[in-house]
């Protein structure tokens, strides 16, 4: 259609003509009421902006110490890349007869979290599942607790370097670990 005679008809129906691709030969346009075409534009871009700055971990009631902290460093590194955190507790079983252990097991994520992110939704229970969801302090404030070697904690007045040369001197690989093992016989 001609270009004028477009304009026209969105004109006699009281709407506005709307380039979608203007870039293909010839350019695509559309008579659409733009107002409403404008907010759903933004509706759209908003449900993508949400969906990719979200981040699940998940938990169980009998979550072991160490995999819990595994679970807090990986909860910590999402947060510090400035996604925000829904975190889940799910009950299989007989642990549904005992959800407040759930919630309990949230509210210390909460707290052992609080040096990262604050909590936008308190812990909820879900029919089979328990629900949380933290967002990320201020770059400024977050201070990480939960940085892993190995499977353990480190100090945080260690360097990370320095827990690796302990880790070869204890005789767990590289020469310098077999020289201190002969040195200590």
């Amino acid at each position: 259609m001609d270009l004028r005679d477009a304009v026209k008809a969105a004109k006699e129906r009281g709407l506005t003509l709307v380039e979608v691709a203007g870039k293909v030969d010839p350019p695509v346009c559309r008579i659409v009421d733009y107002g409403k075409w404008r907010y759903d534009q933004s509706k759209l871009k908003k449900k993508k902006d949400i969906t990719a700055k979200m981040k699940e971990v998940k938990f169980r009631v009998r979550t072991e110490e160490h995999d819990y902290n595994i679970k807090m460093g990986r909860l910590e590194e999402f947060l510090d890349a400035g996604f925000k955190v829904r975190v889940q507790l799910q009950f299989r079983g007989r642990e549904n007869a005992h959800k407040e252990l759930g919630v309990e097991v949230l509210k210390r994520v909460k707290e052992d979290a609080k040096l990262m992110g604050q909590c936008d939704q308190e812990p909820r229970i879900a029919g089979r599942a328990v629900n949380m969801v933290l967002s990320p302090l201020p770059k400024g404030q977050r201070k990480r607790r939960f940085k892993l070697i190995h499977g353990d904690l480190i100090d945080p007045d260690e360097d990370y370097e320095d827990e690796d040369d302990d880790y070869e001197d204890e005789g767990h690989g590289g020469e310098a670990g077999a020289e201190g093992a002969e040195a200590s016989e």
